[in-house]
């Protein structure tokens, strides 16, 4: 057997033993994604709303039998113009819809508590589309792209994967190598026969084979489960996020040059590089929105290139082509990384 294979051998066993940090490794990225997939939802149902008529047309009926039929609202009925202060104040309802009829035309007014502005311009949205259907409004024709049903799982799963992979790739592979140092093995490694790439090699091969068996499940997950649309481009995912998992462990292998002890690492890899992620990557928040110079800043994250390939490829349905950009600004950061990190490790250890 080559030293190359009993490196990686000895640190397969390793992790594999490791029940605790296999246990965490392969349950995370299923309840962070079961998590953004139907816990934290963007998507506003039951929506409380009740209605006031001075005059019952045909307008106002078709108005509230939509209202009372649609499943994203729970219509409470009629009341009196007078309650419904009483109602908003107390929590009651979220929204009230207040019709009048005025020479022969059906006048609406809206009414919603905005004490939660993403739940109230939701509700306005919704009831504006119900309002607008009426005979006396122009309609407004809608075909919407990609999700027609508005599912928010359909937005936080590329970004959930992109902040799993360079958090546990990098973690792993940084405290692992630390882990090493301290213990005073790697010095032992270093004055072998076996050469500084064969070491981190051996190193990183164990760890790109458990991420490749994560991503297995989180595709799984993903389109079992959350219902993401299956297509041919499930192999343009496939090949962009193994991309992507070397360059979150060529994170970890430069995090473990500079770390000095294992919860250096810890906390290098995991909070530090995690804010960026969340904030930075467009996971959550649109990049277009963001001032112009965090826009740049933004463009040193990794996880905003492979977050808006995945929405391509996962979501639009696209092919490899159209994420050639996204995918050579990966390869590039990978390359440049790598190199790198690589440099200094060998560098520390002449």
């Amino acid at each position: 057997m080559s030293i190359f294979h009993s490196l990686v051998k000895k640190e397969a066993l390793y992790v594999v033993r490791d029940t605790r940090t296999m246990i965490i490794t392969l349950l995370m990225p299923l309840m962070l994604l079961l998590l953004f997939g139907f816990a934290i939802s963007t998507e506003v149902n039951d929506i409380r709303v009740v209605a006031t008529v001075d005059m019952h047309t045909d307008e106002t009926r078709d108005i509230l039998q939509r209202l009372s039929v649609n499943e994203y609202f729970d219509f409470r009925g009629l009341v009196s113009p007078a309650e419904v202060e009483t109602l908003l104040r107390t929590g009651k309802i979220d929204a009230a819809l207040m019709l009048r009829s005025a020479e022969g035309q059906t006048e609406s007014q809206l009414i919603v508590d905005a004490s939660n502005t993403t739940t109230a311009q939701a509700v306005t949205a919704y009831i504006q589309g119900v309002v607008g259907g009426t005979p006396n409004f122009s309609p407004v024709l809608t075909h919407t792209l990609y999700n027609p049903q508005m599912k928010s799982a359909y937005n936080f799963v590329p970004g959930i994967m992109g902040m799993i992979f360079i958090l546990i790739c990098a973690i792993m592979t940084s405290v692992s190598i630390v882990r090493e140092k301290e213990s005073g093995t790697m010095d032992l490694l270093l004055v072998s026969p076996a050469k500084p790439y064969t070491i981190i090699l051996g190193k990183l091969v164990p760890y790109f084979l458990l991420s490749c068996v994560i991503l297995a499940i989180m595709l799984l997950i993903s389109y079992t489960v959350l219902g993401l649309p299956l297509s041919g481009s499930v192999f343009s995912v496939i090949f962009v996020s193994m991309v992507y998992i070397v360059l979150s462990l060529s994170i970890g292998l430069l995090v473990s040059t500079i770390a000095t002890s294992q919860i250096t690492a810890l906390i290098a890899s995991a909070v530090v590089l995690m804010i960026p992620v969340i904030m930075l990557s467009g996971m959550i928040f649109p990049i277009d929105n963001m001032p112009l110079p965090l826009q740049y800043v933004s463009g040193i994250v990794p996880a905003r290139w492979y977050t808006e390939a995945m929405r391509k490829l996962m979501i639009e349905q696209l092919g490899l082509r159209y994420v050639m950009h996204e995918l050579i600004v990966l390869s590039l950061m990978t390359i440049s990384l790598l190199v790198l990190a690589v440099t200094i490790f060998i560098r520390q250890r002449k």
